[in-house]
């Protein structure tokens, strides 16, 4: 079995303008490198993503906020302008088969995963969705890529525990409040404490282990936290499947954080889920594309992400 990569030019189309850092430009660089590199031969590629449904969406958000972001959307298609939903976070005309694009790749690779046709799979999709709530679009974010996906193995493909990892910089706001109290559901993450969305100090259920560092935190440093805080918590729930909120700006050279990770913490922190999914859980594992804003930063760690996901 191979490592799928799953992405399509939809995923393209969404842009929130000139200068913005989640910008159609983050999936050119990771292809360029991928190229570059020869990483890309590695990698299968499916034949077809397909776009999310509705019922699919509602596995994770209020049939209100679906109703509500549908005609906000259909408003700026109608005047082919941008609209914003608040400073940080607008939509263009092709924002909408982007989102519906980005999920329906995160489902498509949870179903091939758990059906046996790929090891593992990554997702570089956007826009981004952990910082989306059941009922609110926020931080890039519109739709939950990662808690759809989750919520997808669980509810549609029968699994009874499934672990969610998110390493991205900014806290997973969004994913918790779906998924915070679902006792078939551990969500483990560390990220920056006291930067935007300005939340995970207090975890909102038991079964999230938040790890919040202060800024300037290095690698080895979060390493050991892993090993502290995470490790026996996953060790224990035994996951069936992980899915992997893979968000790459805690980067040293990513200036939209101030922590100090480089590729080989990434492959590091890759590796030991990796050996998790092993021990529990077939290998199974789904990562889904979230931050990492410098280019060549981003394209080099998710790079390093790939090479362990895929053994090369």
């Amino acid at each position: 079995m191979s490592t799928a990569f799953y992405t399509h030019t939809d995923c393209r189309g969404h842009d929130m303008g000139p200068g913005h850092p989640e910008c159609p430009q983050r999936l050119d660089a990771i292809e360029d490198h991928l190229l570059a590199t020869g990483l890309d031969i590695a990698l299968h590629r499916p034949d077809e993503v397909p776009l999310a449904r509705h019922e699919d969406l509602m596995l994770a958000h209020s049939e209100r906020y679906l109703v509500e972001l549908d005609e906000f959307l259909r408003q700026a298609a109608e005047t082919g302008e941008h609209r914003a939903l608040d400073p940080d976070t607008s939509v263009c005309p092709a924002t909408r088969q982007a989102m519906l694009r980005s999920v329906g790749a995160a489902i498509a690779a949870t179903d091939a995963v758990i059906d046996g046709t790929y090891a593992n799979a990554f997702c570089a999709i956007r826009p981004p969705g952990h910082h989306a709530t059941r009922s609110e679009a926020m931080g890039f974010c519109f739709y939950n890529n990662i808690a759809i996906a989750a919520r997808h193995a669980l509810d549609m493909r029968g699994l009874e525990r499934v672990a969610i990892i998110d390493f991205d910089v900014h806290h997973g706001n969004g994913t918790e409040d779906i998924v915070a109290g679902d006792d078939r559901i551990l969500m483990a993450s560390f990220f920056q404490d006291q930067i935007y969305p300005y939340s995970g100090g207090v975890p909102m259920g038991d079964n999230m282990v938040n790890v919040p560092v202060p800024a300037y935190t290095r690698g080895m440093e979060v390493r050991e936290l892993i090993d502290l805080h995470w490790m026996p918590r996953l060790e224990a729930f035994r996951p069936q499947m992980i899915f992997i909120s893979a968000g790459f700006d805690a980067h040293r050279e990513d200036d939209l954080g101030q922590l100090g990770l480089v590729e080989a913490d990434y492959a590091w922190i890759t590796q030991r889920l990796v050996d998790l999914a092993e021990r529990h859980a077939k290998g199974r594992i789904v990562s889904c594309l979230e931050g990492g804003y410098v280019l060549s930063s981003l394209a080099r760690s998710v790079a390093a992400h790939l090479r362990v996901l895929a053994g090369v």
